[in-house]
């Protein structure tokens, strides 16, 4: 065997060096002197071979190779308007009993799930049952539980509005932290509530009758105008508590707050007066947001901050024409005994 390999190799060599260089000659013997000549010829063969593919084309089209009966149906398909689609009937729960009994379990299901069914009626039974009370399954709330105690507020949404998916979310998590105590045998109470809002809402309500009647706070008076708020306050308030009741909240709603209800208000004068006392909250002189609209100081939270290159000239509500601003003006302090005066000038590039 190694003899045979051996002379086999010797024997390929030389074929594979002769059929190398005999490669290499009719390659070389292939190409042209004239390169211009060579492109020449390279363009005409691609014009040729693409005219070529005109003449193919054209002929298939000229044989109409296609069958009539496919071009009939295209043609119906696109004559045919686009049906639009079938709403889906949603599914409601109809009551057959009084608002707060049990839901009849019973009924046969809709084909598809609709959570307006599936939610109907269950949480007006949860209230008139007193699920969510601190009472409920003893005699009071005040009964010392061994199991031990929680309870929590909802942090007040602005009754400027309508919650959203924030509201929403904290919720959820507070809900699920206070269903889990009450399952732990604990006594819990998750208490609802809104906030007044303040500035904000005063706002709001005069945006509002500014718009519906042409009227300001001012016009309609002090009192007038603390009716007007609490209109406001039991409309918007009662949408908030609607949404916390779809959303299967498990409040406790014969204990709801507002914040600027008397008890509330008492207990805030009372820590106001106790921080006085300490010294923790006092009067002094301090530079604050002015508001020229509403009259009054506001927070820093509600100030739009500006960034002013020098001098410039704002709008100010309640003037009527443009007020300067990020330029202090120069003033002249007289010097004691000396009877002359020194003035001092200072600008500003933002206010």
């Amino acid at each position: 065997c190694v003899r045979m390999q051996h002379w086999i190799s010797r024997l390929w060599n030389p074929i594979s060096r002769s059929f190398r260089v005999q490669q290499r000659v009719s390659s070389l013997s292939g190409m042209s002197s004239d390169p211009a000549r060579d492109a020449e010829k390279r363009k005409a063969a691609k014009e040729a071979k693409k005219q070529a593919k005109l003449e193919k084309f054209a002929k298939k089209k000229e044989a109409n190779l296609f069958p009539k009966e496919s071009k009939a149906k295209t043609s119906e398909k696109s004559e045919k308007k686009p049906q639009p689609k079938k709403k889906e009937e949603i599914a409601e729960y109809e009551l057959t009993h009084s608002l707060g009994s049990k839901k009849d379990v019973l009924r046969p299901l809709p084909d598809s799930y609709h959570p307006k069914y599936v939610e109907a009626a269950w949480y007006a039974w949860w209230e008139k049952e007193g699920f969510f009370k601190p009472e409920y399954g003893r005699s009071n709330a005040h009964e010392e539980n061994p199991k031990g105690t929680f309870m929590i507020c909802i942090p007040p949404p602005n009754v400027t509005g309508s919650l959203h998916l924030g509201h929403a979310l904290t919720a959820s998590i507070q809900d699920s932290l206070t269903r889990w105590h009450r399952m732990r045998g604990e006594t819990t109470l998750f208490n609802p509530g809104c906030d007044h809002a303040g500035i904000a809402t005063q706002v709001v309500v005069e945006k509002k009758l500014a718009k519906e009647r042409g009227i300001s706070r001012h016009d309609l008076g002090r009192d007038a105008f603390v009716d007007e708020v609490w209109k406001w306050k039991n409309e918007k308030g009662d949408r908030i508590y609607h949404q916390l009741r779809r959303m299967g909240g498990s409040y406790d709603w014969d204990r709801v707050c507002f914040t600027m209800d008397s008890k509330l208000s008492q207990a805030v004068e009372e820590s106001f007066i106790q921080l006085h006392d300490e010294g923790i909250i006092y009067r002094s002189n301090r530079l604050v947001n002015w508001s020229c609209k509403l009259n009054s100081a506001i927070s820093d939270i509600e100030v739009d901050k500006k960034e002013l290159e020098g001098r410039t000239m704002l709008s100010v509500p309640n003037y009527d024409e443009k007020i300067e601003f990020g330029v202090l003006v120069s003033f002249a302090y007289p010097v004691a005994d000396s009877g002359t005066v020194t003035s001092v000038q200072h600008s500003v590039k933002s206010s």
